[in-house]
């Protein structure tokens, strides 16, 4: 069994009424909704991070593709 700890979160009333109907009309708890709300947040910011590594890696050892540097005579040859 996971261990579970209790946490305080303070809401605004409206945000908290809101809530309360929709986790009711899934017939789930609030504390379920927020962990999986929580999870979906935490993969999508490590999925971001993830491209953004992989990203700059490729650019790091991108193949040069004759786009410099250049000599000052080429820059101003015409």
């Amino acid at each position: 069994m996971k261990a579970h700890r209790n946490v305080t979160l303070s809401l605004p009333e409206p945000l908290l009424r809101r809530f309360r109907v929709y986790a009711a009309a899934r017939n789930e708890s609030m504390t379920s909704l927020m962990a999986e709300a929580i999870r979906d947040l935490l993969e999508r910011d490590e999925q971001t991070a993830a491209a953004n590594r992989r990203f700059l890696e490729r650019i790091r050892n991108a193949p040069d593709r004759g786009s410099g540097p250049w000599s000052r005579d080429e820059m101003h040859e015409r």
